[in-house]
């Protein structure tokens, strides 16, 4: 019973996100968790473990969100918000140091950077629309 109510669990949320505009699909699947997985490969830059911590917790903390709303919810974008945003800041502040970056670690701070912020733009929006919601009578 446990099993079948798991995997029913999961069908719901991949069908939800199965409903999302293919462009959606596609941004998340091969761009935004591709992209924020890829700090592992740096863990010895400076900052390295803060910015993968940061990256995988804005994605890894959405998922009690996905199985309590057995889908996709605008909520989502809340820890998107709360880990992605001190990332920004450190990434920014760490290009823009007198550091010596790797040309790959500044390079792929940058994709980090256009990433992280690009999503930001629609997760401040979806919050807002989320909260909104929430107070409605």
């Amino acid at each position: 019973m446990e099993l079948e109510r798991a995997t029913s669990m999961v069908l719901d949320i991949w069908l939800s996100f199965r409903t999302l505009p293919v462009w959606v699909q596609v941004w998340v699947a091969f761009i935004l968790v591709p992209v924020n997985l890829l700090p592992l490969a740096f863990l010895d830059q400076p900052q390295g473990h803060l910015i993968a911590w940061l990256a995988i917790s804005g994605m890894a903390l959405n998922v009690p969100i996905m199985l309590g709303a057995r889908g996709m919810s605008g909520a989502m974008a809340l820890p998107h918000i709360l880990c992605w945003v001190p990332l920004v800041i450190i990434a920014t502040l760490l290009l823009f140091s007198e550091d010596r970056l790797s040309p790959a670690f500044a390079g792929f701070l940058w994709v980090l950077l256009i990433v992280d912020i690009t999503s930001l733009v629609f997760d401040f929006r979806d919050a807002a629309r989320w909260l909104r919601s929430r107070r409605a009578p």
